[in-house]
């Protein structure tokens, strides 16, 4: 995970904790968190560059999930810069088992949040930004017309910066997919996060099947866009479901998979079902670049937008390699 942003900071909700963060989970029996293996294990953050993309965010007021998650990651992508914009707010409208997202009815949008974004994109001087967000059931479009705007501003105010989205899946939300893959985005990414069997305790309110529909038709619409997905492991998946997905995934040619260890946020959250070693990531890894994507991530710290920018010129010259040969 890079810099995750919310970028409205000044919700007045924020100060009224007596709501809990996840009311669905409140009465949840707790699990217990598993101690984590050595190879899970990072340095805490303190470097020069940590420090002053942390001046950064404080200066501007911003939220970052990488803080409130405890992101593994967070040291060494605040030491380059890496950034990854949350927009539509904190607050997401579904209840899924495995993440730390606060849930809840969210406040209207911000109109002017696009150029925000776009503004803080050129003064943050970012070669390749990701724009993610929590999902909107509550908007008929799920918010798609604000990721094409945010596209807009970005391509505007830092015209030099590729662009990659990390959307919610639209589901029953018409002609939202088209919208924003009309505004052009050099990278779709949709996360199916885990294989189908496990939806129904792990995303109850996703399909499986529609979120693999999603991708399919982000090249039919735009054969000439990046395709992406990722998916967690740990989360008492069986190794052929994994494969199977693969497969699923090539058959609606997403070009980039990444494959991370799924980490407990509490105790009220999924539990993790075991830690998949190094080496089972590597031999991930080797099967799905030999089922014919063009880039694979796997690792146990691995996160959907970690190293995101450098992964996008990976992705360009994979496709011109392939297109040389």
């Amino acid at each position: 995970m890079a810099v995750v942003v919310d970028l409205i900071a000044n919700d007045p909700r924020k100060s009224a904790e007596a709501a809990p963060r996840h009311p669905e989970k409140a009465k949840r029996p707790d699990t217990p968190v598993l101690r984590k293996p050595e190879w899970i294990r990072v340095k805490a953050p303190g470097s020069k560059g940590w420090a002053e993309t942390n001046r950064i965010v404080k200066e501007h007021g911003l939220i970052t999930v990488c803080e409130e998650a405890g992101c593994p990651n967070l040291g060494e992508c605040w030491d380059k810069k890496h950034a990854t914009f949350m927009i539509m707010g904190d607050t997401c409208t579904r209840a899924c088992a495995f993440c730390n997202v606060k849930t809840g009815l969210p406040a209207a949008l911000e109109t002017g949040e696009p150029a925000y974004v776009g503004e803080a994109t050129a003064r943050l001087g970012l070669a390749h930004v990701v724009v993610t967000s929590v999902d909107r059931d509550d908007l008929e479009d799920g918010g798609a017309r604000h990721f094409a705007e945010t596209i807009a501003a970005i391509r505007r105010l830092s015209p030099g910066t590729t662009i990659e989205v990390l959307t919610p899946d639209f589901l029953r939300k018409p002609g939202a997919l088209e919208i924003v893959v009309a505004a052009r985005p050099d990278v779709f990414n949709h996360n199916l996060e885990t294989v189908p069997s496990r939806y129904l305790t792990v995303r109850p309110g996703a399909r499986y099947f529609h979120s693999l529909r999603l991708l399919q038709r982000v090249k039919e619409l735009d054969p000439t866009m990046f395709t992406k997905s990722g998916i967690m492991v740990g989360l008492g998946e069986e190794r052929n479901e994994v494969l199977q997905l693969m497969d699923d995934l090539r058959s609606a040619e997403v070009d980039f998979l990444t494959i991370g260890q799924y980490l407990q946020p509490t105790r009220k959250h999924h539990p993790v079902a075991r830690f998949v070693t190094p080496d089972e990531f590597k031999a991930y890894e080797a099967v799905a670049m030999a089922k014919g994507f063009l880039l694979v991530s796997a690792s146990p710290l691995t996160r959907s937008s970690h190293h995101a920018g450098a992964d996008f010129a990976r992705l360009q010259a994979a496709r011109a390699g392939k297109a040389g040969r």
